[in-house]
């Protein structure tokens, strides 16, 4: 009976352990996925001088992959709703892989393009199943921990990704950042294989119920015109922040890449603090989050001359972009629980081509006003999702 109860410990502790390998899997997926998607947010002054292209016109490589992903999600997503999601993630994983190889080898900025525009169908794909997927692999009661730990990933990018990337740029340019960046994407995607277990999709809600959810759901409906907001200006500054500390605080490539890493430590810190927080107040977390964004804004136009300001705002940004990051999930999922792929889908179409029009009306900014024109669009933006925090109570009813 001992041996009995033994092997059993043994066993759920085995089980414990892979659950979880799979769960880190994810967080690697969406790693690399990220930083394949903001990578050149990094590289956009190497990439528009070896390609001959403004600033603006390298800022469509963001762009178009954002707009990509936020298009193709919901159809895509709906479409393979009957697909065992571990089968679906290797598949996307691949798509990475290629993708990475033919951007470090292309001839041409339109081949570019072209195939950062089938990297974001998968990238937008990736958003939607991956939460999901982890909080399916543990226990029901670790569900939200699983996709904290996921969430995570995108602090990881941050980071450690994109300044990674700026790095390795400055030793073996940025064809070579990207072809390393195929490396690790083929690496996640054999872990992705070793660890997670078939998983059948629980999501049966075909394309033309999905874009119903926000016509039934106001709570929804109002999460997601705040994804929006926020997310156009976060990117719409964040797409040209390397220009700009180039030209406010003649910042050098070494200088640039600190201070991202700066900002991903604040992601990571503001991930960890918003895990605690928005389960006493997930209303009042997004709030302060905010505000945060709106207010370090405000402090890089106002002292980001100086190296000390920069960081300081760098720094503050970073944190907040971490609580309203997480807040976001987390409200997705309180406004349609029962639904939540299909939610996610609609949050990742949002959210992604809410990426790329930011990236576009700052591009469009930048080349004919200037990149601290970009920054002002951040502000008002950002402050347009505030306000629907503070005057719009349904978007939180219930949460806590």
């Amino acid at each position: 009976m001992t041996d009995l109860r033994t092997n059993e410990t043994r066993d759920k502790a085995t089980s414990r352990s892979r659950a979880w390998a799979g769960v880190s899997a994810i967080t690697a997926s969406l790693f690399v996925f990220l930083t394949t998607e903001l990578m050149p947010v990094g590289l956009l002054s190497p990439l528009s001088t070896s390609l001959h292209i403004s600033l603006g016109t390298a800022g469509l490589m963001v762009t178009l992959q954002g707009l990509a992903a936020g298009v193709g999600v919901v159809f895509i997503v709906a479409w393979t709703r009957r697909l065992d999601r571990r089968l679906l993630l290797s598949i996307l994983l691949t798509v990475l892989v290629v993708g990475n190889l033919v951007t470090a080898i292309s001839p041409s900025f339109a081949l570019i393009l072209a195939t950062r525009l089938l990297m974001g169908f998968a990238s937008g794909v990736f958003w939607a199943i991956g939460v999901s997927m982890a909080m399916r692999l543990v226990p029901k009661h670790q569900a939200s921990r699983a996709a904290a730990v996921v969430m995570s990933g995108i602090s990881i990018a941050t980071v450690v990704g994109i300044p990674l990337g700026t790095i390795l740029e400055s030793f073996v340019g940025w064809r070579g950042t990207f072809l390393i960046w195929s490396g690790l994407s083929l690496l996640v995607m054999l872990c992705v294989i070793a660890t997670i277990p078939s998983l059948r999709s629980t999501n049966t809600v075909p394309v033309r119920e999905v874009f119903v959810l926000p016509l039934r759901n106001a709570r929804l409906r109002l999460v997601l015109f705040a994804v929006v907001f926020f997310v156009l200006g976060h990117f719409g500054a964040y797409t040209f922040v390397r220009p700009f500390l180039e030209q406010s605080s003649s910042a050098t490539p070494v200088f640039v890449t600190l201070v991202l890493m700066v900002f991903g430590a604040g992601g990571a810190l503001g991930n960890l603090a918003a895990g605690h927080a928005v389960r006493r107040s997930l209303r009042g977390t997004f709030i302060v989050g905010c505000v945060g964004l709106v207010a370090s804004l405000l402090v890089l136009l106002g002292v980001g001359h100086g190296q000390v300001g920069t960081t300081i705002s760098l720094a503050f940004w970073g944190l907040s972009f971490g609580i309203v990051q997480l807040c976001q999930v987390n409200m997705t999922q309180a406004a349609a629980p029962e639904t939540f792929e299909a939610a996610m889908s609609l949050n990742t179409m949002a959210y992604n081509t809410s990426i790329a029009l930011g990236a576009l009306f700052g591009g469009v900014l930048a080349d004919h006003i200037g990149v601290t024109s970009a920054m002002w669009l951040g502000v008002a933006l950002t402050a347009v999702a505030l306000l629907l925090a503070i005057t719009r109570n349904g978007m939180f009813a219930g949460a806590n």
